[in-house]
């Protein structure tokens, strides 16, 4: 299959809105997975235990603050998410904002968590399976720290390589690469094998752009992305300032404070460098 084959490039908006929308057993099943996450930003304790299992597993440092989470998830969607999946789709002659419409009616759960720590385990999966990844070895970290997470992903990509996925009319609307689920598969069972030696499954616009390149050895997993946060101010406003000066992405050399995979050592509220 090539990719104009696919649903995406070969149905028409409205059909591709009614398949992403589902009948009323999905939208019941988003409606759940929205609350969850809603539960979880009211009631963060909810997560501690996903939170204690990520440190063990050496994914974390000290949290970073409820400031430093909220302004560096805005760091991350605008020096990476946002610039780097709309520079992909124009390649594929995809117009973001709709694509992007596809993804929340699929399931308005995975716009609600930028981190996905607050995300129930199959939105992240959900996730996963829906976009074609910069770098997907962020989301197997999450899932890592949440029982049966891998298991259960590799699990639903197999349903969907074979056609028989509960979400397969939905994500099938959305997927504009043939091949992302084949490869998605055989990246996770390489991370299962030896999460501290799988390689980064890279997308094409990532790996031969030195600049996104860069930003993604800052976002594109979780340790360097939550030791990101943590340097940021954890001041309210001293974090507001910093965004509206801050135009263009400090360099990922400059290495966050909490990153445990990192031996350089910069504290908190480091002045990152303005635009």
């Amino acid at each position: 299959m090539n990719d104009k084959e696919l649903a995406r490039f070969s149905e028409r908006p409205m059909t591709l809105i009614r398949r992403t929308v589902g009948d009323r057993e999905a939208i019941l099943g988003k409606a759940r997975r929205a609350g969850y996450t809603l539960a979880n930003y009211a009631f963060p304790r909810r997560i501690e235990e996903r939170l204690s299992n990520l440190q063990t597993l050496g994914y974390l440092g000290e949290m970073p603050n409820r400031t430093q989470m909220v302004f560096g998830a805005v760091d991350m969607f605008r020096f990476f998410i946002v610039p780097c999946a709309d520079d992909y789709y124009r390649s594929k002659e995809i117009t973001f904002g709709f694509h992007t419409l596809l993804r929340f009616l699929d399931d308005p759960a995975s716009l609600m968590d930028p981190t996905g720590l607050m995300s129930h385990r199959d939105v992240i999966i959900g996730h996963l399976m829906q976009v074609t990844h910069a770098d997907p070895i962020y989301d197997l970290q999450l899932l890592h720290a949440i029982p049966d997470g891998l298991e259960e992903l590799e699990r639903q990509i197999e349903q969907m390589i074979a056609g028989t996925h509960p979400r397969q009319e939905s994500i099938g609307a959305i997927i504009e690469d043939p091949e992302y689920h084949g490869r998605l598969l055989e990246h996770v069972r390489e991370f299962r094998a030896n999460p501290s030696k799988c390689k980064p499954l890279l997308r094409e616009n990532v790996a031969n752009n030195p600049h996104f390149g860069e930003i993604a050895e800052t976002f594109g997993d979780l340790p360097s992305a939550i030791g990101y946060f943590a340097s940021l101010p954890g001041n309210p406003i001293e974090a507001l300032i910093r965004v509206l000066r801050v135009r263009e992405f400090p360099s990922s050399r400059q290495a966050a404070a909490n990153d445990v995979h990192s031996d350089v050592d910069v504290p908190l509220g480091t002045d990152m460098q303005a635009a």
